[in-house]
């Protein structure tokens, strides 16, 4: 079994993501918590935001991060 298993394939052969193979099931788990948090912690972040106040540039970015 390989170290290193990829976690998504994208447009390039060299992976960005990998999950260690040999990582205790716990470590893995506290990892992909902290990850599904800081991705829930950045969306309220935005859903606060006042867009009218934006720059047209700021708009821009997110709706270029969101697709």
């Amino acid at each position: 079994m390989n170290a290193h298993v990829p976690m998504t394939h994208n447009e390039r052969d060299i992976p960005a993501l990998v999950v260690a193979t040999q990582a205790p099931l716990d470590v893995l788990h506290s990892n992909a918590s902290a990850r599904f948090l800081a991705g829930t912690q950045m969306m309220e972040s935005l859903a606060s935001l006042d867009i009218s106040q934006a720059k047209g540039a700021d708009v821009q970015q997110l709706a270029h991060a969101a697709a």
